[in-house]
C-alpha cells in the first residue's frame, strides 16, 4: 500500500492548503505593527491587540511557507520580522513585550517562540535573522536558562526582577522546540544538549513516572504540582490535569532530538516519543463517545475538559507523519488517513481555513480560543508531511 505520504495528489492538496493559510494569513497584517486576530471571515476581531507569541508563530509558519515556494510568504515574514525587532522589542529593558503599549510580564513561553521563528527565519536567509538570534540567545542565557535546574524559568517583571513562584512543562516544551531550531541554525550543540536536559527531566523523568501522561505544574524547585488549577479546567496556557495535545507535540520534538547530529541521543527519546503517542491517540481518541480528542484528562484518563480545539489534532498528524516515516508501520498510516478525515470532516472550512475550537455538537464556538488567531498548529499540519 502506498502511503499518503508519498502520494502526489495528497502532497498536492497539502501544499494547496498551505497557500490558502497564507493567503488567509496576509489579512491579519497590521500596519503599525504585529497582526490581528481575524474571525472566520478573515476581519479583525476588535478589542484584540498585538500578542508577542502570535506574532513569532506568524514568523515561524511564514519562514515554512518562503521554503515550500509560497507566494505571499515572504510579505508575511517581513512583517513578522519587522515587528519583532519593533513593536515588540524593549529598548529599556531588553528582551520583548508580550503586549506593546500594556504592562505585561515576561514570559519565557513567548520569548522562546521568538527563537524558533528567528532560527526558521535565518535557515530561509531573512536579513534581519541572524541579529534576531543572537539578542534571543543572549535573554536565554541571561534570564530564562536555569543552570542549575537544567531547565527553563516561567516569567519576569519588565525589568527582569521577580522570577515567578512557578515552573511549566508548556514553556519548557516550546524551549526545546526552540533550541532545537536554534541549535541547527547555528550549528552549536549546547541549544540541543539543553533541550535533551528539559527532556530528560519532563519526559523520561514526569511523564514516564504517571504513565505516559505529562504533568504539566510545578513547584521552583520542580516538585510536580498534580492538582495545580483544579478550577480552572479551561485555562488556555494552564489547565489542570494532562494535555493530550501537548503529549503529540512533545513527541515529535523528541524525534527531531534522536535525529539530530549535535547531540547524543539516548534509546528512551524513541520509546518516549511512540509511548506517549499511543497514550494520547490509542488511549484518548473518541474518549468520551464524541470524535476527536479532549482537551485534557484527569489522572486517571477520564475526561476534565471536553472541548474540542483544531491544535491536538494538527499534532497528531504531525507525529503520526514522523512515525510512519520513521516505521513504516501501518498502524501509524492509519492514524495519519485517520487524523486528516477528521480534520477534513470538522475542521477545515470551505475556503481551506482552520476552525478553531468545536462546541458539543461539534460547530465552530470560541470560549477559550474565540475567533482563528493562530496558524502554527495548522501550518505544521500541512508542512510536516511534506518534510519527513
Amino acid at each position: 500500500m502506498t502511503s499518503w505520504l508519498d502520494t502526489p495528489a495528497h502532497r498536492t492538496w497539502l501544499e494547496g492548503g498551505l497557500a490558502d493559510l497564507v493567503a488567509f494569513s496576509l489579512r491579519s497584517i497590521r500596519p503599525e505593527g504585529g497582526f490581528h486576530h481575524l474571525d472566520g471571515a478573515g476581519d479583525p476581531l476588535p478589542g484584540r491587540s498585538p500578542q508577542l507569541f502570535l506574532t513569532a508563530r506568524m514568523g515561524y509558519v511564514a519562514a515554512i511557507a518562503v521554503r515550500h515556494g509560497i507566494p505571499g510568504a515572504g510579505e508575511l515574514l517581513d512583517h513578522a520580522m519587522t515587528s519583532l525587532t519593533g513593536l515588540h522589542a524593549d529598548p529599556e529593558h531588553g528582551g520583548w513585550l508580550s503586549e506593546p503599549g500594556s504592562v505585561t510580564r515576561k514570559m519565557t513561553y513567548d520569548h522562546v517562540h521568538v527563537g524558533l521563528a528567528a532560527a526558521t527565519a535565518l535557515e530561509v536567509g531573512h536579513p534581519a535573522a541572524a541579529g534576531l538570534l543572537a539578542q534571543v540567545a543572549e535573554v536565554v542565557d541571561a534570564h530564562l536558562w536555569d543552570d542549575d535546574a537544567q531547565a527553563l524559568r516561567e516569567s519576569f517583571a519588565p525589568d527582569w526582577s521577580d522570577s515567578e513562584d512557578y515552573r511549566g512543562a508548556n514553556a519548557n516544551m516550546h524551549g526545546l522546540e526552540a533550541f532545537l531550531a536554534m541549535g541547527t541554525a547555528l550549528q552549536e550543540a549546547r541549544w540541543h544538549e539543553r533541550g535533551l536536559a528539559i527532556a530528560a527531566r519532563l519526559i523520561d523523568g514526569a511523564a514516564r513516572d504517571h504513565g505516559w501522561l505529562l504533568p504539566e505544574h510545578y513547584t521552583p524547585d520542580w516538585q510536580v504540582v498534580l492538582d495545580y488549577n483544579r478550577d480552572e479546567p479551561m485555562h488556555p496556557f494552564r489547565p489542570y490535569g494532562a494535555t493530550f495535545g501537548h503529549s503529540l507535540e512533545w513527541a515529535r520534538f523528541l524525534l527531531q532530538l534522536d535525529d539530530s547530529p549535535l547531540v547524543a541521543s539516548p534509546p528512551w527519546l524513541a520509546e518516549a516519543a511512540e509511548a506517549l503517542t499511543r497514550r494520547a491517540l490509542d488511549g484518548g481518541w473518541d474518549l468520551d463517545g464524541r470524535p476527536g480528542l479532549v482537551y485534557t484528562v484527569d489522572w486517571d484518563g477520564t475526561p476534565v475538559a471536553d472541548v474540542r480545539l483544531h491544535w491536538p489534532v494538527c499534532e497528531g498528524i504531525q507525529i503520526a507523519a514522523y512515525l510512519l516515516r520513521r516505521t513504516g508501520d501501518e498502524h501509524w498510516e492509519g492514524w495519519y488517513r485517520r487524523l486528516w478525515d477528521h480534520a477534513a470532516r470538522y475542521w477545515v472550512d470551505d475556503a481551506g481555513t482552520w476552525r478553531n475550537e468545536l462546541d458539543d455538537r461539534m460547530h465552530e464556538a470560541g470560549r477559550i480560543w474565540p475567533g482563528r488567531p493562530d496558524v502554527y498548529h495548522c501550518g505544521g499540519a500541512l508542512a510536516t508531511p511534506l518534510e519527513v
